[in-house]
């Protein structure tokens, strides 16, 4: 039996237990390919297929069918009708999506769902340049699990660039810090370099300054660096545990 599925909405909250009360550990958006586990009552435990993450999500919005053609290349794209208006629905950035026609600079990708074209790009499409893709979240509001606009943590944020290139990323820092194999030994700081501490993560755009979805700021932010690495270490006890390349 065929077991690859996709998720059919805007994004969903992937719980670590079949209850909406149950923690959030991550999300998936439009498009992400997914198993399904086992079924329980309106809930099914998947294993997303990028990252092998596992939970639950509610027992809907999925199919079998879909080939995707583009993915979106902006922090998030409004969703039209049939009549070309506004609704107050968006995708993600990296939804994967089919077209099903194209008019007029629109495109559409389900029934009566447009998207402006600008919003996307072909689905082999790979963008180096990782301050592209970590920047459009600036502002973004922090949110533990998160990895949308409506909210996003720090480790999802350096995930998400491997996510849109296609080239697998753990989801959790303590997973990351793992599968990035080369120890940076250098004190001073360099433009792509990752900085770790437990439970958190902040990505180098220079040698002054970095950027991460913050929780004690409540959203992505840039900031200097070595004042981050002091004010993690006054307010939250943590020192750093690794530096890597990203």
């Amino acid at each position: 039996m065929k077991n690859n599925f996709f998720y059919k909405k805007q994004f969903s909250n992937i719980h670590k237990n079949p209850s909406r009360f149950s923690e959030i550990t991550s999300q998936i958006i439009y498009g992400e390919k997914f198993k399904i586990l086992s079924k329980k009552k309106n809930w099914i435990k998947i294993k997303t297929s990028f990252d092998k993450y596992i939970g639950y999500i509610k027992n809907k919005d999925y199919t079998e069918d879909h080939k995707p053609t583009h993915k979106v290349f902006n922090l998030k794209a409004s969703i039209f009708n049939k009549s070309h208006n506004k609704t107050k629905h968006f995708l993600p950035f990296a939804s994967k999506i089919s077209i099903i026609q194209e008019k007029k600079g629109s495109i559409e990708f389900e029934k009566n769902k447009w998207i402006k074209k600008k919003d996307i790009k072909n689905i082999k499409h790979k963008e180096k340049n990782y301050q592209k893709i970590l920047k459009l979240f600036l502002k973004t509001k922090y949110i533990w699990g998160g990895k949308t606009y409506n909210g996003i943590d720090c480790s999802a944020l350096l995930q998400l660039f491997f996510f849109y290139n296609e080239k697998f990323f753990p989801r959790d820092t303590k997973d990351q810090i793992k599968y990035l194999k080369k120890d940076i030994k250098r004190k001073i700081f360099k433009k792509g370099d990752i900085i770790f501490w437990k439970g958190h993560v902040a990505v180098c755009i220079n040698n002054k300054e970095l950027i991460h979805a913050f929780g004690p700021k409540k959203k992505t932010i840039i900031m200097d660096i070595k004042k981050t690495i002091l004010e993690i270490k006054n307010n939250s006890k943590l020192t750093v545990i690794g530096k890597k390349k990203i």
